[in-house]
């Protein structure tokens, strides 16, 4: 069985599965290859070594073949038009006035045959870019063009720059490797302000930042009791009033007289909403003889029905 490799084409971009086929032996992680994707030819970087490839991927590409010096060079020579061609893009885009679309990058295949224009769009609405690729064909004549479109959180990557929580540099372009689904509920239940403000991102989208401690907060949280539920505590019963998932204890209401207190969840023991809090002795125990939530008698301490 052939070797399966990981290979990512941009520095925080997406690990994509290739066969190593006959050079399996002389890549090593962090080495460059040259590989043949939908975009033509691109060279890409070793990320890892897949040792245990999905089920049902399909049949995978075989790399053509390790990177020379000499394709290293090309490609950088290609780079460093990118910025002038960017320039000759948004120049004939002004031409044709595309309202509400922005132009933020281009790339070059390594070889220079593929020039690949990424845009974004203020809304939904597809957008005829038609007149544009006419023009650039006309520049462009030895490559194959194609329009990209991205949602805001890739122009948040590609434009970088300070974070909304005061980072120096975005997560998102400093070792975010893929996009994962944000959901309000992941703010819910780390207990965050829901003021938009707060966890909203540059690109106008929730935080990336709020999965990162989801998972553990969702894991305290089945430990422990809900707010309003009733618990039994060292001090007595009360109802919880706020949960404290990393502390791994709750805020105990306990009445008007004794206020609240905290306790782990190791001091706490759930209570039955329909029984009825047991009489305290002289030594403080509850006394259960005379009809309590678990006394002989019934739930209000009403003796039983004589049987008929």
């Amino acid at each position: 069985m052939s070797a399966i490799i990981g290979v990512r084409f941009q520095k925080l971009g997406k690990v994509y599965h290739f066969d190593a086929g006959t050079h399996a032996d002389s890549i090593h992680p962090g080495d460059y290859v040259v590989v043949t994707t939908a975009r033509g030819k691109q060279i890409g970087q070793v990320a890892c070594f897949v040792c245990n490839p999905r089920a049902g991927e399909g049949d995978r590409r075989t790399i053509d073949r390790p990177a020379s010096a000499q394709d290293l060079l090309v490609q950088q020579t290609w780079k460093e038009r990118e910025e002038e061609t960017l320039a000759i893009v948004r120049e004939c885009a002004r031409r044709h006035n595309f309202p509400g679309v922005r132009f933020f990058a281009v790339e070059f295949g390594f070889d220079g045959s593929h020039l690949t224009v990424i845009f974004s769009t203020e809304s939904d609405e597809k957008v005829d870019l038609k007149p544009l690729r006419n023009d650039l064909a006309h520049r462009f004549t030895r490559q194959q063009i194609e329009f990209r479109q991205v949602g805001p959180r890739d122009v948040a990557r590609l434009l970088s720059g300070l974070g909304a929580c005061g980072l120096a540099q975005r997560c998102c372009s400093q070792f975010l490797g893929e996009f994962n689904p944000i959901s309000i509920k992941m703010a819910k239940a780390q207990g965050i302000s829901l003021n938009p403000g707060e966890i909203t991102g540059i690109c106008g989208r929730l935080r990336c930042c709020l999965i990162y401690e989801y998972d553990q907060y969702a894991d305290a949280r089945l430990k422990l009791p809900k707010r309003g539920k009733r618990v039994q505590t060292p001090r007595g019963i009360g109802r919880v009033a706020e949960v404290f998932p990393l502390r791994d204890g709750v805020l105990v209401d306990l009445g008007d007289e004794m206020g609240t207190a905290e306790f782990r969840r190791e001091e706490i023991q759930p209570v039955d909403e329909g029984a009825s809090p047991a009489p305290k002795t002289d030594n403080g125990e509850r006394d259960d003889s005379n009809g309590g939530a678990s006394g002989r008698n019934g739930r209000h301490g009403r003796p039983d029905r004589p049987p008929r």
